[in-house]
């Protein structure tokens, strides 16, 4: 493992969007551990020389003592030389489809454990094909996904499936977001924008890659949860609601296979939706959703996409991203519907005979989903393997949130710092 004279923690793109806003909350959790060592990286001295100037200036705190590393995606000996400095380095360097790999194999190489906040199924499930035993030999963990993307849904269903008394069959999730202030400019960073255009053009090299993974499928869990229409009225949430286009289901995937192949535990089947305000901004959502994927099968329309990104999201996306006053006064919901029975079989691969019998609802709840939860939440989850590596599963490789930290204190780590995660109504069905 890392030798003791290595600083616990690096933050990687911190000159980025991304990386800007984990330095601004890194300063935060710090006041809390002051004795902890770390330092940001990136491609310009003078930029992170500016940023750790500029984050004094505005916290009030002392940053002189902070290390400044010079690291860059194309230079993978400067990769190595930041990884071989660090215990954990947080990669804020997205798209995470082309540059995550050469930080990912610098931090195997160099023994420091890597945490991203990438929403990219191809990027992360090629990691896991292609890295778990050698991050597992290293003795580091590679974890993706531990953002709003998807911490909230993976860490939530762990969560709420412990709090079950009984067996897990099935969850639905249900995402909103509202703000309390009315909406001035975009909403969401064009990073995020470039994500989801590379995401969905390729969406296609997923089967085949799922296949070398997992050679084996699992076996079939009855009652099967079926996807709802794509458009349709929940009675959960009282809102019409449709099929979330992210990462939460494949992530989801990935940690209860793991329970299953190493704990022996029945996988919880596992369908997300988005809530609409109404009717017709579902239909809408509907109408730029099938716009977006037409175009992204075309070089042409993808060029249009990236090119042109306020045009194509309706003012939503830009390259400045959204102001602190938006991102402040935005929060998120994600209700969870879990259906169980009230016994647990002693074999994961048997079926119970009844229909499911017990139901518990949960909700997960936090602030400015797209860059302050999401950075608290990458942050916590990088002090988490720092800490608590030993509660973590067989001592390195690379995993999906829920299965790294399951049995580590990282839920009640956000829950100190702005999410909730709470029981909202248990019910026999008998």
């Amino acid at each position: 493992m890392a030798s003791p004279d290595r600083l616990d923690l690096i933050i990687f793109g911190a000159t980025g969007f991304t990386g800007r806003h984990a330095v601004k909350e890194f300063i935060g959790l710090m006041k809390e551990r002051p004795s902890l060592s770390w330092g940001i990286a990136g491609r310009s001295k003078a930029k992170l020389e500016q940023l750790l100037k500029t984050q004094s200036e505005q916290s009030g705190q002392d940053l002189s003592k902070v290390s400044i590393v010079v690291a860059d995606v194309n230079d993978d000996d400067s990769l190595r030389s930041m990884a071989a400095h660090a215990r954990v380095v947080v990669n804020c360097v997205g798209p995470y489809r082309f540059f995550g790999e050469q930080v990912v194999k610098a931090c195997i190489e160099g023994g420091a454990h890597h945490v991203d906040v990438s929403g990219e199924p191809q990027y992360m499930e090629r990691m896991q094909l292609q890295y778990h035993t050698a991050a597992k030999e290293k003795g580091v963990y590679i974890v993706s996904a531990c953002g709003f993307d998807s911490i909230p849904a993976d860490l939530g269903v762990v969560f709420f499936s412990q709090k079950f008394k009984g067996q897990v069959n099935s969850v639905e999730s249900y995402l909103t977001s509202w703000s309390d202030a009315p909406r001035k400019g975009a909403a969401i960073h064009y990073g995020t924008w470039e994500s989801a255009v590379h995401g969905v053009a390729h969406h296609h090299e997923l089967p085949d890659l799922r296949r070398k993974l997992y050679p084996e499928k699992l076996p079939q869990f009855k009652p099967t949860l079926k996807p709802r229409k794509p458009l349709h009225k929940s009675d959960v949430v009282n809102a019409w609601c449709l099929p979330f286009p992210g990462s939460d289901r494949s992530v989801v995937y990935r940690s209860q296979r793991y329970f299953y192949e190493s704990e022996k535990k029945r996988p919880i089947q596992m369908r997300p939706y988005v809530q609409c305000g109404s009717l017709f901004s579902a239909l809408m959502t509907v109408l730029v959703a099938g716009i977006f994927f037409v175009m992204t099968k075309f070089k042409l329309g993808r060029s249009l996409l990236l090119q042109h990104p306020k045009i194509f999201s309706f003012g939503f996306i830009s390259h400045e991203g959204p102001s602190e006053e938006a991102m402040q006064s935005t929060k998120f919901k994600m209700t969870f519907d879990l259906l169980g029975w009230s016994e647990e079989l002693s074999e994961p691969t048997d079926n119970h005979v009844s229909m499911p019998d017990r139901r518990i609802i949960g909700e997960v709840q936090g602030t400015n989903p797209g860059y302050g939860a999401t950075c608290v939440a990458l942050l916590l989850a990088g002090l988490t393997a720092l800490d608590e590596a030993d509660k973590m599963p067989e001592r390195g490789g690379v995993y999906a949130p829920g299965a790294a930290f399951a049995k580590t204190s990282l839920v009640e780590k956000l829950c100190k710092h702005g999410f909730t995660f709470e029981v909202i109504k248990e019910e026999d069905l008998k």
